[in-house]
């Protein structure tokens, strides 16, 4: 039997140490917090990286910078993200893009289960199909779409944010449940991308509703279909591709939060919670509105079970379409 001196010393420790990692949490964050987006400024990240940030500065009284960091489909900041020290003061905004990058990298540098503790989902809306409304004047729907590139296989381009990226993978899942054959060109960041759309370099628009929302309404994309069950009460004119007649065409894109592996579990958990609160501001309502995107606020486990499905989907995807890029 241990002295009871020897048993008081380590309950005292064992206390201290609890006590010490609470008042940590509570004081959080006591300096700046980087919010590392694996893409280019101007893409959908931004979209609600930005007004979120601004969000939590304000609830918390310390700064918290999005720090933009592209490249490889965001699978580059991924990795710098997961080398940060964790102590709560990194977090990832990342995307769809990092469920589906396990099944098109043969060598990924992170892993995004291993290496990043789920927070919570932040933004979910529909992708949309749309059109260059000057170079395909004659395009006026998905049929018109279709029947135009299987007219013209190979013709037809559209355009992403980087191979392996959602739109990449969502263009290749339209060209195989469609039958039909376009050109894939991968950018550097949706931003690069969107300006060529606009120039008139890309034919067709593969994006979620976040980066597309201005362009349609400031008609200079064309949409042809929302890739959801139902119409956007943001944008009721946009019909579905099923009542198109093109069903089993359904997609969402997302944007989510992760902690680093390590970070303390309370820090994680006032992170949530401080996302959560955020998320019922008014501003941050309407901006999500602006896109059509839902608010998330899932828990963190039910987020880690929702990221698991999806890669389990787009590893299906990635093998039907042969996906698959070096490293």
């Amino acid at each position: 039997m241990q002295p009871l001196s020897r048993i008081f010393a380590i309950g005292f420790a064992v206390a201290s140490l609890v006590m010490s990692s609470s008042g940590y949490a509570q004081a959080w964050p006591t300096k700046p917090v980087r919010l590392i987006n694996p893409f280019p400024a101007g893409g959908g990240t931004d979209t609600f990286a930005r007004p979120l940030s601004a969000q939590l500065s304000k609830q918390t009284g310390q700064q918290f910078i999005v720090e933009n960091i592209g490249g490889a489909g965001g699978t580059v900041g991924a990795a710098q993200a997961a080398r940060a020290a964790p102590d709560g003061y990194t977090f990832l905004i990342g995307a769809v893009h990092h469920t589906i990058a396990p099944s098109i990298y043969p060598k990924l540098s992170y892993d995004i289960e291993k290496d990043f503790v789920p927070v919570t989902l932040l933004a979910i809306m529909p992708f949309v199909v749309a059109a260059q409304p000057n170079k395909l004047p004659q395009v006026k729907n998905l049929k018109d779409l279709i029947d135009h590139a299987k007219a013209n296989p190979g013709k037809l381009n559209f355009g992403s944010p980087g191979s392996g990226t959602s739109q990449h993978l969502t263009g290749e899942l339209f060209k195989l449940t469609n039958g039909i054959d376009m050109v894939h060109v991968p950018y550097k960041g949706m931003g690069p991308a969107m300006q060529d759309f606009l120039g008139g370099s890309l034919d067709v628009l593969i994006d979620g509703m976040s980066a597309s929302a201005a362009q349609i309404r400031a008609g200079k994309a064309r949409p042809l279909g929302l890739m959801s069950a139902t119409r956007s009460p943001q944008y009721p004119d946009i019909p579905t591709f099923a009542e198109q007649g093109f069903p089993n065409n359904e997609v969402s894109q997302w944007y989510a939060l992760w902690a680093i592996k390590g970070t303390p579990p309370d820090i994680v958990d006032k992170m949530y919670r401080e996302v959560v609160k955020a998320l019922e501001d008014p501003n941050i309502k309407a901006n999500w509105s602006a896109a059509a995107a839902d608010a998330g606020g899932m828990p963190p486990a039910e987020f880690a079970k929702f990221a698991r499905a999806e890669m389990e989907r787009w590893a299906k995807v990635a093998k039907a379409s042969g996906a698959k890029l070096d490293n």
